[in-house]
């Protein structure tokens, strides 16, 4: 072989040399991860990606190299000299390393570095391989954060967290969530069942259900209430919220959610609603549950043919008195007891109710007997007999009851509860301490009298009201000494009405402040031109009303119509009932002792009728005293009712006082009263009530009843 031969193939050995090594630089040139070289603790070799990575030129690592320090942020240089060194020492098994690098331009750069050792020109180097890793890092560290702050979250959540994953069927439950319960980490198990399994079993099959509707996709999200068993064994009341994780095809497989406590939410929102529907003194359903339930009773008889049900309603007699006697307080404890004597006298079922003020009503549902209404009523009258202790003071009350059956074609509520009301105020007019059961001629009856208010509001300033005036007649000398001012109502259709029709609702009304003012006034007009006619001026009686009484204005509406009219003081005489003067003692007696210091005289009219009035008669400086029609019209029948009204004369005169009979119509009435010497006599036999004009003209006749006055000596027989 000659030489040419042999450096034939060193020449092909040579040339596949190169080309590998064109071949490697290329791969390392184009490489997408950074490839570098260290030796002498600088970076003498980097390829273009580590260049790009760094911010420098491959020349810059080329001539003289780059040191690590300006490579490296200053914590972590000492570790990656470490590495290097141990690498370089033989005592590692490769260089790995994640750092966080210095770009040229002095920002940061997270990086990786894998490498080996190797020798350069003889001398040990390090090569190796760096990727950017600071997306990598960022991801790392925003899912990190993230979870640090579900953490977070979940540890200072008020609410409970849960995590349902729907393929394994294991549910995971926060601490939070445990904790409501009362539950420590390991009292409640990964299953589900031990979840739902502490729901209350009326709540369970429904949470159950808006669980699957939603799995299912029938609903945008789970939100329901339900109750849940606490450790200490009471139901607590939870709001569950919560969305499913659906895959590609739409299958729920995970789902999650919170859980809060709405207990106390739940029960105040409870209390509002009781507060609303119940009354705040006595605890009772109100107005508005009442009437919710009378609804229902009407719907169960509109399915049911045989459904029998009715209202009662009652009040409490006399219970304004007993108010304003005791006080609020008392009468606040007394309408508490009469909550519970209604109540001892229905079944459970039934419903009792306090509508307002001393109102009260029963539903009595599904009764099978018809009577059962009427027996409830006479329970509740009786129940109602005994005494009320209220806080050592003892109160009789009595109450009066209407009774409404309910019937199909009372299509609403108010309309029964209207009935029952109708039929209650029947029963109170026929003495109250009874019961009524409602028929619809009340109804009629009742528009009757709302039309006959209205007239009465109407009447006064119609000019329809008139005042006539009654003699009254001396028992000595027969003639008239003065009268007793009467007002009628001249009623356009019905013609004349006599005051004890319409008196009675004007005082319920509270007409009668008018009208008694009016009356007053026209009286003091009337008295002034009899005044005038004569020397001797007779007195004009005029009637004050239980309002008028209690009223202050009264003094300065009487001190005026005497001024205006012109009259002597002592003309006029005001009559107050005995009835009046013991249910209002307190305030009649400073408004009676401001009336006589005006000088007017005051009468005390219907005596005997009442139970203490000897108490009053002193105290109350009456100047007259009225003996009441029913002992009059007695007198001449029997000596018994002789001795009572000689009893009351006596009295009378032994305290300075005048007396005059009321309501004689008869001969024997009068010549009874003349006998027992009393001073006056009012009456039908002496004369009916004229008009103004017509007393003028009786006391210009100068005309006198003819008496029948007794001898001397039987008046002194029968006084023996």
């Amino acid at each position: 072989m000659n030489d040419e031969g042999r450096a034939a193939p060193e020449g092909a050995a040579a040339h596949a040399l190169r080309a590998t090594e064109d071949r490697f630089r290329a791969l390392v040139e184009q490489s997408i991860v950074g490839i570098f070289l260290i030796q002498d603790g600088k970076v003498v070799y980097a390829n273009p990606k580590f260049a790009e990575i760094f911010g420098y030129t491959q020349d810059e690592f080329a001539h003289g190299g780059v040191p690590l320090e300006q490579l490296t942020y200053e914590p972590d240089l000492a570790t990656v000299r470490e590495v290097v060194r141990r690498e370089l020492a033989g005592d590692a098994q490769g260089l790995q390393a994640a750092y966080r690098g210095r770009r040229k331009d002095g920002t940061p750069v997270d990086v990786e570095s894998h490498g080996a050792r190797t020798e350069l020109s003889g001398r040990p180097a390090v090569i190796g391989t760096l990727l950017d890793i600071t997306e990598r890092r960022r991801t790392e560290y925003a899912l990190r954060e993230s979870e640090e702050r579900y953490a977070l979250a979940a540890r200072g959540a008020n609410d409970g967290l849960w995590d349902w994953d729907l393929v394994a069927n294991r549910v995971y439950l926060s601490p939070r969530w445990k904790g409501m319960l009362g539950l420590a980490e390991g009292e409640i198990g990964s299953d589900p069942d031990d979840w739902l399994g502490r729901v209350h079993p009326d709540d369970h099959a429904r949470l159950s259900a808006d669980i699957a509707a939603h799995v299912e996709g029938r609903t945008a999200q789970l939100e329901v209430e339900h109750r849940i068993r606490h450790a200490d064994g009471t139901w607590r009341t939870m709001l569950l919220r919560g969305v499913a994780v659906r895959d590609a095809a739409g299958k729920a497989t995970r789902m999650a959610g919170s859980q809060t406590d709405i207990t106390e939410r739940k029960q105040a929102e409870e209390k509002l609603l009781h507060d609303a529907l119940h009354d705040g003194l006595t605890g009772l359903p109100n107005r508005a549950l009442f009437m919710d339930r009378v609804g229902q009773a009407m719907a169960f008889q509109a399915r049911r043919s045989d459904y029998r049900f009715a209202v009662l309603m009652l009040d409490v007699d006399r219970f304004k008195t007993v108010n304003e006697s005791l006080g609020h307080a008392m009468g606040d404890t007394l309408l508490g007891s009469v909550a519970k004597r209604v109540w001892r006298c229905v079944r459970p079922g039934d419903t009792v109710a306090r509508l307002s003020g001393d109102e009260f009503a029963v539903l009595l549902e599904d009764y099978a007997v018809q009577e059962e209404p009427r027996r409830v009523a006479d329970r509740i009258i009786a129940e109602m007999a005994p005494p009320h202790d209220l806080g050592g003071t003892e109160v009789f009350t009595s109450a009066s009851v209407g009774i409404a059956v309910g019937k199909p074609e009372v299509a609403k509520p108010e309309d029964l509860l209207r009935d029952a009301d109708v039929a209650l105020y029947r029963a109170k007019d026929l003495g109250r301490s009874r019961s009524v059961v409602y028929h619809p001629s009340m109804r009629t009856r009742a528009r009757e009298q709302l039309q006959f208010e209205t007239d009465l509001r109407r009447a006064l300033g119609r000019n329809e009201l008139r005042i006539v005036f009654q003699p009254i007649v001396s028992l000595v000398s027969g003639s008239p000494t003065g009268c007793e001012a009467l007002v009628e109502w001249q009623h356009p259709t019905r013609g004349r009405i006599p005051p004890a029709e319409f008196i009675p609702m004007a005082e319920e009304t509270g007409l009668i402040l008018p009208i008694g003012n009016w009356v007053l006034r026209e009286s003091c007009k009337q008295a002034k031109t009899w005044a005038e006619a004569r020397h001797d001026a007779p007195t004009v009686s005029v009637n004050l009303s239980a309002r008028q009484l209690l009223l202050p204005e009264v003094v300065d509406q009487v001190r005026s119509a005497i001024a205006d009219s012109g009259i002597a003081a002592a003309q006029l005489r005001l009559e107050v009932t005995e009835s009046i003067i013991m249910e209002n003692a307190g305030p009649a007696s400073l408004l009676l002792t401001q009336l006589k210091a005006l000088g007017v005289h005051l009468l005390l009219d219907d005596f005997g009728t009442g139970y203490s009035s000897l108490s009053y008669l002193h105290n109350f400086r009456f100047d007259t005293l009225k003996i009441d029609r029913s002992f009059v019209s007695r007198i001449d029948t029997s000596q018994k009712n002789v001795e009572i009204v000689r009893t009351i004369l006596s009295l009378a005169h032994a305290l300075g006082m005048a007396a005059v009979g009321e309501g004689v119509e008869t001969e024997g009435q009068a010549a009874q009263l003349q006998i027992l010497k009393c001073d006056s006599g009012q009456g039908f036999w002496f004369s009916r009530a004229l008009e103004g004009r017509q007393f003028a003209e009786l006391l210009a006749a100068g005309k006198k009843r003819k008496l029948p006055l007794a001898p001397v000596a039987e008046v002194a027989n029968d006084q023996r």
